[in-house]
């Protein structure tokens, strides 16, 4: 099997923690002046491990091999959050660079084609895995004339800026690729809590994100009596204690839900809101969860609404993005290679978080491979993995991808 060189992995992750590094976080967005840098970084790199390297017309950086035969795509996303962790998306991508490098070096491997990249946007700044949306032929043109910023800014200036309008968009080649592999930190604590160094994923969560307003009457805080108010905050926080006491009772055990988004009219000491919105998300590995749990909001606005103070809406706010089971094959050799490396020290797990893997599936076979976070943070400065584990979950990961492409790609990836 390919032995990584654990300093070269780690170096390169060191240098690319440095492209907008701020304190020991990354500030990187997509299409920052930044994320550019990074990704001309990064296309330096695959070219310099022997890849045909590209920035394409949406950002993202494409190591193609220039080997015969099926080849296995491995990467993730480089793109961070406004104040995000160096190693989410980072990790996969340097990964991947290795993974290359590794093979390539290995005469019993140097004959087999990996394909490294880097998608771009995967944090939302614009429309969340822009890049691998792109990459499969899922980003439609009403979502691009659409996708805009938090700062006004469309994604159309945000490419002219970058220098990437007009440039040609890279498309998967299933006839090509005989699947895609990503890594990634947790960004959780069940690893870490169970004392494992290895996650082998099974489903990557669905969420659903709803919107709900809440209709009153702005007035004055001093001269309207609380029996006359129609107080579109106070509305709010009934609904929002309803959510937090009636969700678990139809929530499964991995469900989460976040109303992470509040909306105040007009936001002033004294002055009763009377108009609030709230943006209320919840995921699960399970579609059938997922509908209980929106059926349950849908009858807490009814609920709310029947008090008659104040009129409440609810909206989906974006399309559910459902859940999506990764390849079984390709699981298997991740499992495989993992209790090679890792005896009883990794375990089969959902993913909480959603990733490129999930939108890539709908055109690649796709499996994703997780390792510990320090203490379950991420999109924090605070995010950290311990080195010893960045090091074993390349070595799983180059190990999956000799095994993968060392078979006959047509049944190990089950298409």
């Amino acid at each position: 099997m390919p032995g990584i060189d654990a300093e070269r992995l780690l170096s390169d992750l060191d240098t690319l923690r440095t492209i907008g590094a701020q304190g020991r976080g990354v500030v990187r967005p997509a299409f920052s002046a930044k994320d550019m840098e990074a990704r001309r970084w990064l296309a330096e790199k695959f070219a310099d491990a022997g890849l045909e390297a590209t920035i394409d017309g949406v950002g993202n950086v494409y190591g193609r091999s220039r080997k015969a035969g099926k080849a296995l795509l491995v990467g993730s996303h480089s793109d961070t959050q406004p104040t995000g962790g160096w190693l989410d998306g980072a990790l996969g991508v340097v990964y991947a660079l290795e993974v290359v490098r590794a093979l390539g070096e290995d005469p019993a491997t140097a004959r087999l084609a990996v394909d490294a990249i880097s998608f771009q946007d995967e944090e939302s700044r614009f429309l969340g895995c822009l890049g691998s949306r792109s990459f499969v032929g899922t980003l439609s043109p009403e979502q691009e004339a659409g996708a805009v910023d938090s700062e006004g800014t469309t994604l159309a200036e945000a490419l002219e800026r970058a220098g990437l309008a007009g440039r040609p968009r890279l498309r998967a080649d299933p006839s090509r690729q005989a699947g895609f592999l990503e890594a990634h930190i947790e960004q959780g604590p069940h690893l870490e809590d169970e004392a494992k160094q290895i996650g082998v994923v099974t489903t990557i969560v669905g969420l659903r994100n709803l919107r709900i307003v809440f209709r009153g009457q702005q007035n004055h805080a001093g001269t309207t009596m609380m029996a006359r108010r129609r107080d579109a905050a106070a509305a709010l926080f009934d609904f929002a204690a309803a959510v937090n006491r009636e969700f678990p009772r139809v929530a499964a055990a991995r469900s989460v839900w976040t109303m992470g988004r509040v909306r105040v009219v007009p936001n002033a000491p004294s002055i009763v809101p009377g108009y609030v919105e709230l943006d209320l998300q919840f995921r699960d590995a399970d579609e059938a969860v997922l509908d209980r749990l929106e059926a349950l909001a849908a009858r807490l606005v009814v609920e709310a609404n029947a008090r008659g103070t104040v009129a409440v809406t609810l909206e989906r706010s974006r399309a559910p993005i459902a859940a999506t089971r990764m390849n079984e094959v390709l699981r298997k050799h991740l499992a495989i290679a993992a209790q090679r490396h890792a005896p009883e020290r990794w375990v089969e797990m959902p993913s909480g978080a959603f990733h490129d893997a999930g939108v890539v599936s709908a055109r690649l076979p796709a499996a994703m491979l997780f390792i510990p976070s320090v203490g379950g943070i991420s999109h924090d400065f605070a995010e950290d993995s311990r080195r010893e584990d960045i090091v074993l979950g390349c070595r799983v990961l180059a190990d999956a991808a000799a095994s993968i492409l060392g078979s006959d790609p047509k049944l190990s990836t089950g298409v």
